[in-house]
């Protein structure tokens, strides 16, 4: 007995001291690196001025009142979608959203009262931690760093929409997007997009360049194993309202056929509105965005495997040996396909989903002031992905945010928008190729030392 408390006390003490070590190399980490130690300012800067807001903003009312009514629908038993509507109009996000106003009108009571800005603005400070992060490994320059920084700060429309009138939605898109970067190789980063499109579908941007990032790192089975898993958490989310009334949810939760009231475009006003709302304009961005995600597919984020059909036939061939083993000797064929898996650089599959991302954002029909969020926290990375100077990239962010802070938007503010995000994607077009695969750089780096030694 008393070796086991002497034991158990041992133990105890072990785990004390590892995490007063851990504590201690965190703050020397703060102090020492000037990267950390800015980011943690701003994030303590960025909650007192979210508090502030808070108490001496007045809240706008825009959407809560009819989230709440269509979740009071849901709350009382109406599974047709088609009859949850509130005072702005009919439901049109997947049921993953009604769960989570759900909860959040449970905790609040349906109220805007502190803690509903509680969790907003959590959320927000989440979503901008994980992109902090990703911005210290590819930002080279302190500048840049502090761009990655101070972007947060000036971000008025974010912290409206965000914070002030409770968008909360676009802040769990965004922090779904980057808790899956990490997961991306494994597959179980599409299970979590499937997790946030049944929240809202602008995740669904990021789908094309998720699915090519995980051909290059899974086999043919696999990337079909973790679409049937995606698609499992769709039906799984949406089951209730599936088994009655299956037409109408998937017509209004995935309805991509939506026309946009012209008046609140930001990225089109200059588009005479008979164009803007007419299907042939619809078809056009449609061609555009699928002709530039091939392009960039096929010479730039596929180059090392030699293009995009290069990387389809590599894949396509290993179907039937992997077929056949599978018959045999399964076994055997797991060991295998582990002995031979690749690992993806984060950078890499960042740059990707983002880049992919902003290319759905430019080719979008219309975007509203709070879908400033789909790529505002992506933005300091893909200037810093982009060959221009530091002072062409400060110009391009604050003309971005410029029109983005434009209410309401014109014909100029739009056309001066679209530039700038035109300009922003020829950047990124001819910014310098990187490394795909860890275990590239790795025998690289092995080569390099064999010839010099």
């Amino acid at each position: 007995m008393r070796r086991q408390v002497t034991a158990t006390g041992t133990r105890s003490a072990a785990a004390g001291s590892k995490a007063t070590s851990e504590n201690e190399s965190l703050v020397r980490q703060v102090i020492k690196s000037p990267k950390t130690s800015l980011a943690c300012v701003v994030l303590l800067a960025d909650a007192i001025l979210a508090s502030l807001i808070v108490s001496y903003v007045p809240y706008t009312k825009i959407d809560w009142d009819a989230y709440m009514s269509q979740v009071s629908g849901f709350l009382g038993g109406e599974r047709d979608y088609s009859k949850l509507e509130g005072d702005t109009g009919p439901l049109v996000y997947p049921a993953g959203f009604l769960y989570i106003y759900s909860a959040i009108q449970y905790v609040t009571g349906g109220q805007v009262t502190l803690p509903s800005y509680f969790v907003w603005h959590t959320l927000y400070c989440e979503s901008w931690d994980g992109s902090i992060n990703l911005f210290e490994d590819r930002c080279g320059s302190l500048v840049g760093y502090l761009l990655a920084c101070i972007v947060k700060k000036s971000a008025l429309d974010l912290h409206a929409s965000l914070v002030q009138r409770l968008f909360c939605h676009n802040s769990l898109s965004c922090f779904a997007d980057f808790i899956s970067i990490s997961k991306v190789a494994s597959g179980f980063g599409y299970f979590q997009r499937s997790g946030a499109v049944s929240v809202k579908m602008n995740v669904l941007l990021y789908a094309p360049p998720l699915l090519l990032l995980l051909t290059k790192a899974m086999d043919p089975f696999g990337v079909i194993s973790a679409g049937a898993g995606a698609a499992l958490v769709q039906i799984i989310v949406g089951l209730p309202f599936i088994l009655s009334h299956p037409v109408a949810y998937i017509s209004r939760a995935f309805n991509l056929g939506r026309v946009f009231i012209h008046f609140w475009s930001v990225n089109f006003k200059f588009v005479p509105e008979q164009v803007f709302v007419s299907k042939g304009f619809a078809v056009f961005l449609l061609a555009a965005h699928l002709i530039l995600l091939a392009l960039f597919a096929h010479y730039r984020w596929c180059r090392q495997e030699g293009g995009l059909f290069s990387l389809l036939h590599t894949k396509l061939i290993q179907v039937k040996p992997n077929m056949s083993n599978m018959s045999s000797f399964p076994l055997r064929k797991l060991d295998t396909d582990k002995s031979k898996s690749r690992v993806l650089r984060t950078e890499h599959i960042a740059t990707t989903m983002f880049v992919g991302n902003f290319i759905g954002i430019v080719c979008a029909r219309s975007l509203h002031y709070q879908f400033y969020s789909w790529y505002f926290y992506s933005l300091p990375y893909l200037l810093w992905r982009t060959p221009f100077p530091t002072w062409l990239r400060l110009i391009l962010f604050v003309t971005v945010e410029l029109c983005w802070n434009i209410f309401p938007s014109n014909a100029y503010s739009s056309s001066l928008l679209l530039g700038t995000h035109l300009v922003i994607l020829g950047g990124l077009w001819s910014a310098s190729p990187e490394y795909t695969y860890d275990d590239y750089t790795s025998e690289k780096s092995a080569n390099t030392e064999k010839k010099a030694s």
